[in-house]
């Protein structure tokens, strides 16, 4: 099913028959036209990262927007006197990665880790960007529903950071995530 190897060589890249079929199964599209899911579709394909492999570090270019398909991925942020603290876990459907389509930051603010074999959909941001773009409904549906799952990260991250102020004696492995 591999068609060949990614720049990076622990991510296998997967080119479905029909990539149009799985986008139409993500909520995050279900408002758009054939037309439009075809050209989303024409800028996506599909990874899949081992169990323990990195898919992005912290810092590095930003380039894709990602979804889950199946599986479990680890985003982190390196926070100082702590390490690597988990603030999101993203499971099938969910969204990361979203920094790729915001206009002022332009590296990655965490690391995105497989918990487990996972699958995503992996959408190139500055060709979504050029669409979003080109076709202002799509550019009006894809950052309305960013920004709802920004406002989400952002309170979760609140909310981890004040247990983290609330409990700065706690070890690093005992940081509860809000989002596992």
């Amino acid at each position: 099913m591999a068609a060949g190897q990614g720049k990076d060589p622990d991510v296998l890249m997967f080119y479905p028959a029909d990539l149009t079929t799985t986008l139409q199964s993500i909520p995050w599209f279900l408002d758009l036209n054939p037309d439009q899911l075809e050209r989303i579709a024409k800028i996506t394909i599909l990874r899949e990262i081992r169990g323990g492999d990195n898919l992005f570090c912290e810092g590095e270019k930003d380039d894709f927007l990602y979804i889950v398909l199946e599986g479990k991925i680890a985003v982190d942020i390196f926070v100082p006197s702590r390490g690597q603290v988990r603030i999101f876990t993203a499971e099938p459907l969910d969204i990361f990665g979203w920094s790729s389509l915001t206009p002022v930051v332009r590296q990655r603010t965490a690391t995105a880790r497989a918990i487990l074999c996972s699958r995503v959909a992996a959408i190139d941001a500055k060709s979504l960007h050029r669409l979003c773009e080109e076709d202002h409904h799509i550019g009006y549906l894809i950052m309305r529903r960013l920004a709802n799952v920004v406002a989400s990260r952002l309170l979760t991250t609140r909310l981890q950071l004040l247990d983290l102020i609330a409990h700065p004696d706690q070890e690093k492995n005992s940081i509860r995530s809000f989002s596992e």
